[in-house]
């Protein structure tokens, strides 16, 4: 049995959980940087409002750093 052989045998069921949370962390870092990008363009836009915005902001960064930890929670629950 070669190398490549027992490393796919081996190590590539432990860690199909960590590949499945780097994906599942792609939407959340999406999200959070067109939630904070826009929100820099809206406060650039109107400063008058910037209590409102600020607070939409942290409450969207919040709902996306939730579906992350879903995600992470997730790759425990279904160890294989």
């Amino acid at each position: 049995m070669s190398a490549l052989q027992t490393l796919a045998a081996d190590g590539v069921t432990g860690n199909l959980g960590s590949i499945g949370y780097g994906l599942a962390a792609i939407g959340p870092g999406v999200g959070v940087g067109i939630i904070f990008g826009n929100g820099t363009q809206a406060l650039a836009r109107q400063p008058e409002a910037a209590g409102l915005i600020r607070a939409n902001q942290i409450m969207g960064f919040a709902f996306c750093e939730a579906l992350a930890l879903i995600g992470i929670v997730m790759g425990f629950l279904f160890r294989s």
